[in-house]
């Protein structure tokens, strides 16, 4: 009889660091970064920062840092990196970025009102707590400030196979049981409300993939089935079937997997012309320094993982 399924979600950027091989996560954030629809939807989730030169932005689970750089040269901005992930974090500092923290994002290490404006990119899904999260990105906004959130739902997925009932049930496992929270985007409006923030916008983006090698084989998508059956929630046999289907679609010429990802934006109520003063850099410097000093004695928490 297999074994009961863990009491959380296998997928490996929910605990890059608990990974035998974390290095291939950095590599997989760097071919998501080179694809073309991963490019526009975080293009325009900086514009919705609206951010200036004379800013000071925080991105929260913003892994290797390449976002972080792009906000600064988009904006003109100064930006921060907080990550639970220590890999994610060295890397960051390898590559050059200035202001990282290993941070947990349920204690975000900054005093309110610290940032002109917050985001988070594919960094929801993963965390025990949404609107716990959120409601750290709001304290840390100062009034006025912006707040970008971005995550795909995965009830919006489709892939083109002949057995349709056994698509709805590996896309389900990969919405409902690899990630904690896969199908939270589409009511990620009525979160910030709840969190207090107004105005806010949601933009639909659609990744469509006609080409199954793009998108890092599309997310592992030929392995969601063998997954599902390792944790004794798919037959053995519908496993093997699994990965033949998707191959006669491409063979065929008729593969296509899509998933929609919701970008929301909201702003901190209170506006005000107030800018986050020269002591919040200072504050991120110090708090640099406090985690170099204290790495191996206070391991983090490590449920603000980006990205999947």
């Amino acid at each position: 009889m297999p074994s009961a399924p863990p009491p959380f979600p296998a997928h490996a950027f929910t605990d890059v660091d608990a990974q035998d091989d974390a290095a291939r996560l950095v590599h997989c954030l760097d071919l998501l970064q080179a694809e073309p629809f991963y490019a526009g939807y975080k293009a325009r989730t900086y514009e919705l920062l609206a951010a200036r030169p004379g800013h000071l932005v925080l991105d929260l689970g913003g892994g290797t840092g390449d976002d972080a750089r792009a906000i600064e040269l988009a904006t003109g901005a100064r930006v921060a990196l907080a990550d639970s992930s220590q890999t994610m974090a060295a890397e960051a500092k390898r590559r050059g970025l200035g202001r990282v923290l290993r941070a947990d994002g349920y204690r975000l290490p900054f005093p309110s009102s610290s940032f002109d404006a917050v985001r988070a990119d594919r960094v929801l899904q993963h965390v025990l707590e949404p609107l716990a999260v959120l409601g750290e990105l709001v304290r840390v906004t100062r009034p006025g400030g912006r707040v970008v959130v971005v995550d795909p739902d995965y009830a919006t997925q489709v892939v083109d196979v002949d057995d349709h009932q056994l698509a709805r049930r590996v896309l389900g496992f990969r919405a409902d049981v690899m990630l904690r929270h896969g199908t939270q985007a589409h009511r990620m409006p009525g979160l910030f409300g709840r969190a207090g923030l107004v105005n806010v916008v949601v933009e639909p983006m659609t990744l469509v993939v006609r080409n199954p090698e793009a998108v890092d084989g599309v997310m592992g998508l030929w392995t969601w089935a063998a997954t599902a059956a390792a944790r004794g929630l798919l037959s053995a046999e519908d496993a093997e079937r699994w990965p033949r289907l998707l191959d006669a679609a491409v063979n065929a010429g008729r593969f296509l997997y899509a998933v929609t990802f919701f970008i929301t934006a909201g702003g901190s109520p209170g506006g005000s012309d107030h800018r986050p003063s020269s002591r919040a850099v200072t504050g991120i410097e110090a708090e640099q320094a406090r985690h170099h000093e204290h790495a191996d004695r206070r391991p983090e928490p490590a449920d603000a993982e980006p990205r999947g």
